[in-house]
């Protein structure tokens, strides 16, 4: 896998908090600009849906069912689009395990490497990384929390930070 700058960053959001949510919706900024975004049509078994989570990316089953692709699909295109390549995500603790999920219940296997954006931060990175981003959020006109929106919004974090440091 080659080291790439800025970072190719995934974000992924879930029918919910806990353990039993799946995911309903993947972006990811590839370190060259690149954007990739899907909605997840569920598979029959995955039922739960949280109500609070639908509030915060504004996604809700009707646009899942009518929009979404097959979890299989958006695993053939996300191998596609990223390759034999490392993504990061901020919130790589459930990230994750969501991604694992879609993978093992699709039986596609994963062709690229999820890892946790800390690996590439540095102190001087992490100490500016939340006003950063907060400053980054203020003036971006997307004000979604949507899945590609947030990746966007961590790459760009990203760069700023690492020019700060």
């Amino acid at each position: 896998m080659r080291n790439t700058y800025p970072p190719s960053i995934i974000d992924v959001e879930a029918s919910g908090f806990g353990a039993k949510s799946y995911p309903i919706e993947i972006g990811v900024v590839r370190h060259d600009g690149a954007k990739w975004c899907k909605l997840i049509r569920p598979f029959d078994h995955w039922m739960h849906w949280d109500e609070e989570a639908e509030a915060l990316h504004g996604i809700t089953r009707e646009m899942l069912n009518n929009h979404g692709l097959s979890p299989i699909r958006v695993c053939h295109e996300l191998n596609h689009f990223l390759s034999n390549t490392q993504v990061y995500s901020d919130g790589w603790v459930v990230d994750n395990p969501w991604l694992i999920k879609l993978y093992a219940a699709s039986g596609v296997e994963m062709s690229f490497t999820c890892r946790a954006l800390d690996y590439v931060l540095n102190e001087t990175q992490m100490e500016y990384w939340h006003q950063v981003k907060s400053d980054i959020e203020d003036h971006t006109k997307d004000s979604r929390h949507r899945a590609s929106t947030d990746a966007l919004i961590i790459q760009k974090t990203f760069v700023k930070t690492k020019q700060i440091a």
